[in-house]
């Protein structure tokens, strides 16, 4: 395809010298594509920090736990203090089929682990392995826990990015070394860097992880569990079986199935269908501001072009007497029209994908993007083509106008 230079000079050239006008409407339409392509970056930014905070929990989960009762039962008062059991675990496997994992947990606060010199504080969890479908870890050395570990009672341990830092500040892998944790020794496994921030019990970055039988021994802890979590099976919400799980813990402690403030069934549907619904609004209202942005331009560009075409009269006007046809003006006018917001448009487009990659500059640990606020190609792709749409149909009207004109009415207005 041949392209018309000629044209193209003169497009440039009757924009130069309309530079003021040129600018206020390349400007409108400037702003808009930034405000758009930067909405649309910010917004992907914005929802990956989100989900990095959710990153490995399972969205079909739930967490049981326990709490003074509120209503009086079976003779028993309100307020009784009551306890889950390991029975309870397997009362919701039995008696729940619609959970697909029922894992418990055992915690302890305010301990310390050491290793040679170095120190750190962390808080102990009691697990077994199939906690991993509930948060799965992100394992940089070693393993997670394994059946083997609960069957033979191992002391072993898996330790959080914090704890990892603090015990061993020259990095390496820790497997096989043994740290004593509350005045007892255990080998370590395997090291999480789990990037999440649920916490159930504590700050996931000083966790270190047990089996749950030597748990339950080294801390005198019992038949007891401080917390249930479980799983949905494909296609069961987490909302249709709480109640359910609630009268099955309920009946084997004689609590009251309605004392929802005693048996606490949090569910994390719930939090994950109301980060759905953030992000619907946000990208909406990125929609919504943006392509408001873009049709002020575009109306800008149309008006500029009407005041334009006025300005030309006499020149289109004599064109139209030697010969030009109304094809010729009406493709003069909306090329005009394209280039100009073409133009804009582009500049707007590099320039908030420059702010977009200046914010993810500032948003680096150790030279690694924690989040990404760029478009997508297909995105920029769309905008291009977006803004030639805009282009043609602010053009349209000027450029009917311009046909209008004839030869007899520009000498007149000379």
């Amino acid at each position: 395809m041949r392209i018309d230079t000629d044209r193209f000079r003169e497009i440039i050239d009757t924009l130069s010298r309309n530079k003021t006008r040129s600018f206020l409407t390349g400007f409108g339409v400037f702003w808009g594509v930034f405000m758009l392509v930067a909405l649309i970056g910010g917004g992907n930014g914005l929802k990956e920090m989100l989900n990095d905070n959710f990153e490995g929990f399972a969205s079909n989960a739930a967490i049981i736990f326990a709490d003074d009762t509120t209503k009086p039962f079976a003779g028993f008062q309100k307020g009784r203090k009551w306890s889950m059991v390991y029975k309870d675990v397997e009362r919701l496997k039995l008696q729940v089929p619609e959970l697909e994992t029922v894992s418990p947990m055992v915690a302890h606060w305010g301990g310390s682990a050491t290793y040679q010199e170095n120190k750190a504080d962390c808080y102990i969890q009691g697990l077994l392995p199939d906690y991993r479908n509930v948060d799965a870890p992100n394992i940089v050395y070693g393993r997670y826990l394994n059946d083997m570990d609960i069957q033979q009672n191992r002391k072993v341990c898996v330790i959080a990015k914090r704890v990892y830092n603090d015990l061993f500040p020259d990095g390496g892998d820790p497997c096989g070394k043994k740290v004593c944790i509350d005045k007892i020794y255990y080998d370590v496994v395997g090291v999480n860097f789990q990037t999440g921030n649920i916490q159930i019990g504590g700050d996931p970055d000083q966790a270190i992880v047990i089996p749950l039988s030597m748990m339950q021994k080294a801390y005198n802890l019992g038949d007891s569990v401080h917390i249930i979590c479980v799983t949905a099976k494909p296609g069961v919400t987490m909302e249709s079986i709480t109640q359910k799980m609630r009268t099955v813990v309920a009946e084997a402690h004689k609590i009251s199935p309605n004392d929802e403030k005693a048996i606490v069934v949090f569910n994390t549907e719930v939090m994950f269908g109301m980060l759905d619904n953030l992000f619907s609004g946000v990208n909406f209202l990125i929609l919504l501001v943006g392509i408001g942005t873009l049709l002020a331009g575009a109306i800008g560009v149309s008006n500029i072009m009407m005041v334009t075409v006025r300005e030309r009269t006499t020149e289109i006007g004599i064109r139209r007497a030697i010969g030009a046809t109304p094809k010729n003006i009406l493709s003069q006018i909306i090329s005009e029209s394209i280039v100009l917001t073409l133009v804009a448009g582009m500049s707007g487009i590099l320039f908030a994908v420059i702010i977009l990659e200046l914010m993810e500059m500032s948003n680096t640990t150790d030279g690694v993007v924690n989040t990404h606020f760029q478009v997508s190609f297909a995105t920029a792709v769309v905008s291009t083509l977006l803004l030639s749409l805009l282009g043609v149909l602010a053009g349209l009207v000027p450029a009917f106008r311009a046909m209008a004109i004839k030869p007899v009415d520009a000498m007149r207005d000379e």
